[in-house]
This record gives C-alpha cells, structure tokens and sequence, in this order.
C-alpha cells in the first residue's frame, strides 16, 4: 500500500509560514453572550 509522503517531508510548509498573532476579541464569546440573553429573557422575566 503506497503511502502518502515520506516521513523527512512532514510539516514541511507549515514550518516556513510566518506565524501570524491573533487578533484580540472585539465582544464575547457566543457561549456567554447567549447565557446572558438567556438570563435576561427567561430568568429575569419570571422574577417580575
């Protein structure tokens, strides 16, 4: 069974690429923002 690329090849171009910073977050993450919808919506609106 052939194989796909020889073992001395690998990460060949991933290694020459120039690492590249992320760019900080402008607002939340989707996780907590639709926590806090959640909060506001049902929560809140039981405790009225």
């Amino acid at each position: 069974m052939p194989t796909h690329g020889s073992m001395t090849k690998a990460g060949k171009v991933r290694k020459q690429t120039p690492k590249i910073e992320g760019k900080p977050r402008k607002g939340l993450p989707p996780r907590i923002k639709n926590r806090m919808k959640y909060v506001r919506r049902v929560e809140q609106a039981v405790a009225r």
